[in-house]
Order: C-alpha cells, then structure tokens, then sequence
C-alpha cells in the first residue's frame, strides 16, 4: 500500500472511530496502520492513547504509551514523576503484565539508585524515591504477580527476586543502628515467601539459610530453619497439585482450554486458595485478551467467560465489595460488550446498598446510570444473548424496590423498561428470544398487578411475532386460564367473562393444533388438559380426535423430511469424495477421408445380433456412478435415545409400549444409577429417533420422563492396559460425561502406551481398525539396492501410483541403501488391486515383483491343515470349551475378561436367548486345564458349567468333577491326540504350550520375518496415534 492509499485509509479509521469508539477492531486497524508507516510516531502513540480512553489495553498498548511518556515527562519533578507513576497504575489495571511489572519495578529501583549515590535528590519530589517509600512500592508491585506459577517465560518470580536482590543490598548499606530492624524485615520477608508457591522454591531457601548464616546467632538457625521448611512443605504440596496444569499450559503454549481446565480444578477444591485462583483468572484474562488482539477466533468469548467467572468467584468467596466492584469496573472496559458482565454489575451495586454507602454504591441513580452506559456504548444491542441479562437485571432492581417503597412512578418506570428490552431483541434478531425471557418477566409483572388484561395482550402481540414457537401458544392460553381462575376467586357475579375467557382460550387451541409449530405435542397436551378440566364429553372427544389426526400428519411429515435430509447427507458426501479421472484417447480426424456413417465394417445378415465381443463405434455408455455405500450392521450412535427421570420399578415392557409405534425397537436396557433410574431404547432404523423425540415430557406411571438424543454419548477407547477389566474401565469413565471423558485422550496409563479415546463413530470404522490392512498392502521385491542413495525414491512411487498411497516403508541397511524390498499400503483395496498390473516392470534396469503382502489375501483354504495334523474346523473344536448357565444378557467382552484371568483366551461368542457361549482358547491344553479346573467359575452371582465342544455343538465330555479327597489332578498332556482322515496327513504332535509368549516376543517375530505376517499391537497404536 502506499502512502497516499495509506493516508486515506488511515482518515477513514479516524472517522469510522468517531463514530464507534469502542470498536476493538477498528482500534487494532488503527495502531496496526500507524505503525507500518514511517515517520508517524506521533500518530502511533495518538492510536494507543484513543484506545485506552475507551477499552483496556494489553502490554504491546501500555509499554508503547509508556516509553513515549518517559521520553518527554521531567523525572526531576513531581509532577512528571506522578504522571508517570499514573500510566503505570493504569496500565497494571488493565491486565496483569509480567514485562510491566518488572519494567514499574525496574524503574523504581533504579531512581532509588540514582538518588542514593552521588546525586541529589530535588526537594520537590518530597517523599518519592526515598528508602521507605520505595520498599512500599516495590512490595506493591511484587505482590501483584506472587501468585503467577507459571514456568514459561516471563518467570513471575524474578519480580520476588529483584526485591529480594535490592533488600539485600539495602541491609549491606545501612547503619548498624538500622541493621536489626532490617534484618527483622527481611527475615519475614523470606518466611513469607516460603510460604507462598512458586517455582523456584529451592533458590529461596538457599538464600534465607546463607541470610540466616551472616545474620542471626548460630542458636537460632535450627529453629529457624526447620520453621521455615515447616511452610514451605504446605507451599511445595499445594505447587505440586498444580503442577500437571502448569505443566499442560507450557506444552501447549497456554492454551485457552488449558485455562479453562486450570481454572476449573481451582474452583472445584475443597478449600480454595483466593490467592492463587484469582491469578490464574488474571493469567486466563491476559492470555485471552492477547490472542484477541492477535484476531484468534472463539478468544473474544472466552476472555468473557474469565471476566464473568472471576467476579462469581470474588462474590462467592467473600472477597469484599470494593474488591469486588473494582474488577467490574476493569471488567467493563474490557469486554463492554458483554450482557453478563453489566447485569452482575447493577446487582453488585444493588447488593451493596444494603451494606455500604448508599449515594456511592446503591442508589437507584447509579444502577440506572450504568443500565444506559451500558446501552450507550452500543455494542450489546445485536445480540439477544447480551441484551436481555442487561434488561433482567435492572427490571429486577425495579421490582425490589416496588416491594420496599411505595413510589408509584416505579411501575410504569420496570414496564417501560421491559417493553423496550422486548423491541431491541426483535430487532435483532427475526426470531426474537426463544425462551421468551423478557415476555414471561413482563407478563408476570401485569399479573402480580392484576392486569391480567395486559397480560393477555402480551401473549397475543408476541404470538403474532413468532408464530411458530410452541411456548408462546402455552403461555397465552395458560394466562387466559389464570384470568379464568382469578374470575373465580372473585365470586359468581363475573361468570360471564368467565366463560367468554374460556371460549377464547379453546377458539386458540383449535387454531394451532395444526399449525407448523416447532413442538406441537406441547400444545396438543395442553389442549387435552384444558378440555378435561373446563370442556364437555363433547367437546373432549372432538379434541382427541383433531390432535390424533394432527399427529398423523406431523408423523408424516417429520417422516418424509428425515428422509431428505438422509438423501442430501448422502449426496453430499457423495460430492465430497474426489473423483478419479480417466483419461481417454482422442481419435484424429483425417479430412481427406470421407467419413463412414451407420456403416458396419462387415455387413450382417438382417436381424442377425451382434456378438459380444463387437465394440460399435460411437456407442455412449452411461458413467459409471459410484455404488452407495451399504448400510451398518448396527448404527447404535445413530438409532438411540436416552430415556430418563423414571419412575421407580418402570420395566422393559413399560418403555417399549411407550416407544412402539416410533419404529421397531432392537433394544431396551435400564440402568440404575445413583438416585435416579434411565435407559435407553435402540432401533433397527434411525429414523426412527425424530418421532421418538416426540415422546419427551410424556407421562410413565404419573411421571413425566426426558427423551433426549444419544448421539455422542458412546465413547471408542483404545490401547488401555490389558488388565483393566469392565471395573477398571467403569471406575475410569463412570464420573463424567462422554465429551468430559476425551481429555482422558493421550493419557499414559502403562509405560510408552497411550491410550485412545474418541466419540464412537460407526461411519469411522475403517479409520480406526487394521483389520483390511492386509488387503491393502503390496509386496515389491527386485528393488535396485541404491534406489534411496541415487535418489530415485520418487520413481518408485510414481510407478505405484495406482491410487492413494498411504505409506511406503522400505527396508534398509545400516547405510541407508535398501535391501531390495519394500511395503507399500494403499488407502482402498482397489488400489492395491490395480497396483498389480506394475509386476515385472523395469525400474532402475531391473524387473521388479509385485504381488500382495499377505498370502492369506491370495490364498484362503478354510479346511487347510494345521500344524495339529487337523483340519482348520477340528483344530478349532480341540481348543473350544462351551459354557452353560450364563445370567441373562450376558455380554461378550465381559465374560471374555472373566476368563481371561484364567487362561489364554482368543475369541468369546454368547448365544442370546440360549445362556451359552463358546470361548475359543490359545491351544488345546489352555481347553484342558480349564475343563479339569476343580474351582468352580462364578459369573455374575452364577456358577458356570464347563463341557468340550462338541462336533454339532453339543457337549461330549463333560468338565471334571470336584474330586472328593481335595487334590488337584494335572493330567500330562491336554493336546488332543493328532487324528488322520480322509484327505489328511497325520502329522506329529506339537508339545503343548504352557506359558503364553509375550508381546514383546510377538513383536520380535513378527519384525524378523516382514513378508506375509499380520501388523503388530505397536503398528496399530502407531495407525491410532497418528488418527
């Protein structure tokens, strides 16, 4: 840009500012703008000073203004001293700074010096620089970052150790005279300190014990010292709590989240510390309000959270009401456009009337004062969220007061107050507020002042605004039947208003119940309620009639938008997948050959067809369109609802009456929590979950139960230790909700294995499992052993380049050069496919080989002969127990962690409805020594019987019995006897296998031996790792 554009860039900020001072953005434009402009120091320095008359400032703001001031103030007076001082003042205000903090400080140790050698003080400056006013000071600023634990850079203690360096020195210069009482100072001093959190602990109390050593009787220094470790043990215990914060904030170079976390743990302990909770927030606020600066999205709001959560906390923890109102008006300045913030400060003042000063904290002149600042600034009007706390709040004040004093101007005053609050949320936004606060408030008012007229016509103005809403229609005909029952409170004589309230109230149910409403089972139950206590037999029927014809058509209509909305999701993802071009060969015209029209290149005989193989030129074949993905076999996150606040003793059958002409029902399990009792019900089709919605704050046994969504609510995990069992996994995930429980991502619950946790996604499932990695990958083998040293590791992928290469691992020797081979995964299956065709192609003057990695992809033989001597099917049944008299609903993986702590297990298969299962175990020996186990298998409170599997499935031989004299018989071998059959050869018996090799010996062999073995458990935390 150059100077001249820049120029009138800059005048057009200067009047967009005039007319919207308090606009952040157009400040940051400013300051931005006049920096990158030579020769305008003067104009940065304006566009920091009109920003801070309007908003607070972050240190890039204040330390510009302040190395401006010190250039042109005179130090050797007071007022230039003062002046100087005062930008300091405001500028810590604003947000805690550590650079500022230590540049104040700074500062004032260095006037301190410059005054204590060879140059005189002038007498005008009076008290400023001397000995003690700059211990006060110093203290002062030291004491506003005590409680900044952080590690990173700027470290809040070198504040602590600047004043500790200039009281030391202090001590080696004074009189002896003044020596004791100094040495007193700085002994509390240190035990202060000590007693405080902070990162450098240790440095600290090196230097009480060398200050201890030269200063006090050789007596003295045990008890001191073991006084001093005394409260630097609390000091070091509360540190190291907040340690892992501290931590988490340095890794991810203070993250808004991690603020968020830090400061949640702080206000959930047992016992606060104020102290240090107050700086986090300070931390948190000048964090945010950096990357607000910075133009960080979501920071504007968090900045608001941090403002609206440290005056919760200073109120709640009694900090006091100066303290309190102190941050208020910091808060204000620094997030004007927040609605919280303005209403929780009227209520402060309110709340502060009652115990200080009344003209200066509480009268109705200031809270009515700061309800038009806040209007005035002009930032909360856009936003509904931000007008009506702004409009409660001082409605709310109004309200009180009509209980406590007798002015009648105060009424008019809160309805003209709520009015204009209802016409600002219309106009900014089409929809108005949909919980309808300010009309509910209004309304209310009316009613306690028995104009129930008025608030009638509320109702009917706000019914004509948003016609859509269910709670306006409610509201309406429940004030209509308030006036009804007000009307009879009063007496006989007003039974004909009565009755004309009644007819309107039923003239307006019969009017929207086939309206398009946006909970339409609200309105119908109201409408069945009214009917049941104000309306005949008649007029009762002919409702239930309309409102079940009414409900088939929003059944209908729900339906029939369910399905498009599927319909579009699919053609939108449709769209979204990249389309794969194919290139086709252009045929050239030659203009001197007449061009054949309709003519075959040998004739046929009439009606003869034509042969397949016949290719007709000019055919136009239909593009091929991608096949739609087929459906999951089970879509539990998607086809689930939670059903809670039930009734005690509510069972299965209850809940699928209520829910049974929502869609078929696949499941319903109820689950008994601690004080309350929920379920959920699963469906076959997810379509069914929009009509199941409609059954919320229905009735079960006179209680009204919630209907909610599940989706989110089903957690996938991973790469946990494989001792946890369901008691581990429960005890870890049982205590929070499942977006809560992803911060248990990453967690390191066994050495050098991270643990894996997302929000289930059936639609993810290929993203997260390894289970087709076998038929994706490809072997290459005949590779040039300089591929990598010559640099032509490019060709070889561009060679392969059948499709999305996932990753191509290439083995080599110590020197980097490849050993001949190499591995080469595809994102599809079809790529890897495709990529066959490169086989016997030459690269590097060498024909490579190109099959798949996995011989079982190339090869499956199910009854193939094992090493047993068996067929797959026998080996199998050798190895498989069946086991009986399992509770109902016995799950899969439970009872696979059962047994796995009794041998080696490879696969668990539960017959619903039947109470059997069949654990299929490493080898037939772990199958023997489980059936002559002689301690019996408790599952759940039952006692499991044991049998070998048989051919058909049926037990053969059954478990050992329990012996009768107490012993223990271990048979020699379990390995079932190797048999020949038809088409078999008898092999010799394997030794049975009594340990279970370990992973780590796993790894080892799979890693010798790349070709055609599985992936490891390491290269499937690998694949989730990097997910």
């Amino acid at each position: 840009m150059d100077e001249a554009r820049s120029l009138d860039a800059l005048a057009k900020l200067l009047n967009d500012l005039s007319e919207r001072p308090y606009d952040l953005n157009l400040h940051i434009q400013h300051f931005q703008l006049a920096k990158s402009l030579e020769g305008m120091e003067s104009q940065v320095t304006s566009a920091c000073e009109m920003l801070v008359d309007f908003l607070a400032a972050g240190e890039q703001i204040w330390t510009t203004l302040i190395d401006a001031k010190a250039k042109v103030v005179d130090l050797e007076t007071k007022e230039g001293v003062e002046e100087l001082l005062a930008l300091y003042s405001r500028a810590e205000s604003d947000y805690l700074s550590i650079p500022i903090l230590e540049k104040h400080l700074q500062f004032l140790i260095d006037r301190h010096e410059y005054y204590s050698g060879e140059n005189t003080k002038p007498a005008a400056l009076e008290d400023f620089f001397s000995t003690a006013w700059t211990r006060t000071a110093i203290a002062e600023i030291v004491k506003k970052g005590a409680g900044h634990l952080t590690k990173e850079t700027p470290q809040s203690h070198l504040l602590w150790d600047l004043e500790r360096d200039w009281e030391l020195q202090q001590l080696e210069s004074v009189s002896s005279t003044e020596r004791n009482h100094l040495q007193d100072i700085i002994q509390v001093f240190f035990v202060v300190r000590l007693g405080q959190p902070h990162s450098n602990s240790e440095e600290t109390l090196q230097y009480y014990s060398t200050f201890t050593t030269n200063n006090r009787p050789p007596a003295q220094y045990e008890p001191l010292l073991v006084t001093a470790s005394k409260a630097r043990a609390d000091a070091l215990k509360s540190l190291e709590r907040r340690e892992p914060f501290e931590d988490a904030l340095v890794k991810s170079n203070c993250s808004l989240a991690d603020y968020a976390r830090y400061i949640a743990y702080e206000r959930r302990a047992r016992n606060p510390d104020l102290f240090v909770m107050v700086t986090v927030f300070e931390r948190a606020i000048a964090e945010a309000e950096k990357r607000r600066f910075n133009g960080e999205a979501g920071a504007e709001d968090a900045l608001r959270m941090f403002w609206v959560g440290l005056v919760d906390v200073l109120r709640i923890n009694d900090a006091g009401e100066e303290n309190e109102l102190a941050v208020f008006r910091r808060a204000i300045r620094s997030v004007p456009g927040c609605g919280e913030i303005w209403a929780r400060y009227m209520r402060a003042l309110f709340n502060g009337s009652k115990s200080i000063n009344q003209e200066r904290h509480g009268s109705g002149e200031q809270v009515a004062e700061i309800f038009n600042q806040a209007f005035g600034i002009g930032l909360i009007q856009s936003d509904v969220e931000q007008i009506v706390p702004v409009v409660l709040a001082h409605a709310g004040y109004l309200r009180r007061r009509t209980e406590d004093e007798t002015d009648e101007e105060i009424l008019p005053t809160l309805i003209g107050i709520l009015e204009s609050g209802i016409d600002m949320v219309r106009k900014a936004s089409k929809t108005g507020d949909p919980k309808l606060r300010l009309e509910k408030y209004l309304a209310a008012v009316y009613q306690q002042a028995e104009l129930h007229d008025n608030a009638i016509s509320v109702w009917e103005a706000t019914a004509k605004f948003n016609k859509s809403s269910y709670l306006v229609w409610t509201s309406l005909t429940e004030t209509l039947m308030y006036a009804v029952y007000v009307l009879l409170r009063l007496g006989p004589d007003l039974t004909c208003r009565k009755y004309q309230q009644l007819d309107r109230a039923a003239k307006v149910f019969l009017d929207i119940h086939t309206k398009n409403l946006d909970w339409p089972e609200a309105v119908w139950e109201a409408w069945i309620n009214f009917e049941q206590l104000y309306g005949s037999i008649d007029g009762l029927d002919q409702c239930l009639d309309k409102v079940e014809k009414a409900q088939y058509q929003v059944h209908l209509r729900r339906a029939k938008e369910a399905e498009n909305a599927g319909y579009q999701a699919f053609q939108a993802a449709v769209e979204a997948r990249p389309a794969r071009n194919v290139e086709t060969a252009v045929p050239v015209v030659d203009p001197d050959v007449p061009m054949d029209v309709d003519v075959d290149s040998f004739p046929r005989e009439r009606g003869a067809k034509r042969e397949a193989e016949d290719d007709p030129v000019g055919t136009h074949k239909k593009a091929k369109m991608e096949q739609k993905p087929p459906p999951l076999k089970r879509d539990r996150e998607n086809s689930t609802v939670f059903v809670g606040g039930l009734p005690t003793g509510i069972t299965e059958e209850e809940l699928t009456g209520l829910f049974k002409d929502c869609g078929t029902i696949r499941e319903v399990k109820i689950t008994h929590l601690s004080g309350s009792l929920v379920a959920t019900v699963e469906f076959f089709d997810r379509n069914s979950v929009p009509v199941a919605l409609t059954k919320d704050k229905k009735k079960l046994r006179e209680q009204e139960v919630a209907v909610h969504l599940a989706w989110k609510s089903t957690l996938y995990v991973t790469n946990f230790p494989e001792s946890a069992d369901d008691a581990v996994i429960r005890d870890l995930f049982g205590q929070t909700s499942a977006e809560n429980a992803l911060e248990l991502h990453g967690r390191e619950l066994e050495p050098n294995h991270l643990m894996n946790v997302f929000i289930s996604n059936p639609e993810r499932k290929k993203e997260r499992t390894d289970q087709d990695a076998n038929e994706r990958e490809i072997y290459v083998a005949g590779l040039n052993c300089a591929l990598l040293a010559l640099g032509e590791f490019a060709k070889l992928k561009i060679t392969l380049q059948y499709g999305a290469i996932k990753e191509i691992r290439m083995s080599t020797d110590d020197k980097g050069h490849s050993k001949g081979f190499a591995f080469v995964e595809y994102e599809q299956e079809k790529d890897a496919l495709a990529s066959l065709d490169a086989n016997n192609h030459e690269l590097k003057r060498r024909r490579i080989a190109v099959t798949l990695a996995d011989s079982r992809v190339r090869s499956r033989t199910r009854n193939a002969v094992t090493d047993s001597g068996l067929s797959r099917v026998a080996d199998t049944r050798s190895r498989s127990v069946r086991i009986r008299n399992l509770p109902t609903n016995t799950q899969d993986g439970l009872l696979q962690q059962a047994f796995e702590k009794i041998a080696v297990v490879k696969r668990v298969e539960v017959f619903i409805g039947q109470n059997e299962a069949v654990v299929e175990l490493e080898n037939a020996a772990e199958a023997g020594k489980l059936l002559l186990r002689t301690d019996p298998i408790i599952f759940n409170g039952n006692t499991l019987q044991l049998s070998e599997e048989g051919r058909d499935g049926a037990a053969i031989r059954p478990g050992a019995p329990l012996p009768k004299t107490g012993g223990l018989f271990v048979p020699r071998t379990a390995t079932s006897r190797p048999r020949a059959g038809l088409g078999h050869a008898r092999k010799p018996a394997l030794a049975p296998e009594i340990s279970v090799p370990s992973t780590s010996a796993n790894q080892a062999a799979s890693s010798s031996n790349p070709v055609g073995q599985q992936k490891g458990q390491d290269d499937f935390r690998k694949m989730l790792g990097g997910h």
